[in-house]
This record gives C-alpha cells, sequence and structure tokens, in this order.
C-alpha cells in the first residue's frame, strides 16, 4: 500500500529526529510548514522549553500573505535576530521532515545571512 503524503513527512521526520537533537549549547532550529503559512522555534531539548520561536503571523513580520519564499526569508531573519538577542549562536536544524527547498531552504539560508550558524 503506497503511503500518503502526511505519512511520507511523518515517516522523514521521525528519521530525522532520530539523529537531531537540541541541547543548551546547540538548540535545535525546528521548522513547521503548513499551506498558508511557515513557523520556526529553538527548542532546548533537554530543558524541554522552546527558546525563541518565530512565524509569519507576527506582527513583527508585516506579512501580507505567509505562503511564499519571500515571508519565508522574513521568518528566518527575525528567528535569527531574536536567537542573537538571547545568546544564541549556533543550533542544528530540524526541516521537520518536510524537503529542503522552497519556503524551507529560504528560511534557512535567511536565518544563516542574518548570523545564526548551522
Amino acid at each position: 500500500m503506497k503511503a500518503t503524503r502526511r505519512e511520507s513527512t511523518r515517516r522523514r521526520h521521525a528519521r530525522v529526529r532520530r539523529r537531531v537533537k537540541g541541547s543548551a549549547e546547540r538548540p535545535r532550529l525546528a521548522i513547521f510548514r503548513s499551506n498558508q503559512h511557515i513557523y520556526a522555534q529553538v527548542i532546548d531539548d533537554t530543558e524541554h522549553k522552546t527558546l525563541v520561536s518565530a512565524s509569519t503571523l507576527d506582527k513583527e513580520a508585516d506579512l501580507k500573505t505567509g505562503s511564499t519564499a519571500e515571508a519565508a526569508a522574513t521568518v528566518g531573519k527575525l528567528i535569527a535576530e531574536r536567537s542573537l538577542a538571547n545568546d544564541i549562536s549556533q543550533v542544528v536544524f530540524d526541516r521537520g521532515g518536510k524537503l529542503y527547498h522552497g519556503r524551507v531552504a529560504a528560511l534557512a539560508d535567511a536565518a544563516r545571512e542574518a548570523g545564526l550558524k548551522f
């Protein structure tokens, strides 16, 4: 039986999460991409706490639509600025089971350009 797209994403995410763990020194930058928005969180997995978050729904993002690569790049820049303000400069990237392409890649590239290392 062929797996659905959602099931394939879930399997990829489980495979990535087996290897990617966030710590206090290098927290995990987790991405969630829906059809209309994109969300990013910097998570310390040892404490089970979200340290920083950003999304296309934030007032600071000031976006008309959240489903474009430009919107994702804005969120990437925003998450990097907030992380650096909280003394977080290195993270491990968790693409959330999504392919590293399009909005996910745009967010990651913008975060790197804004000074986040991963």
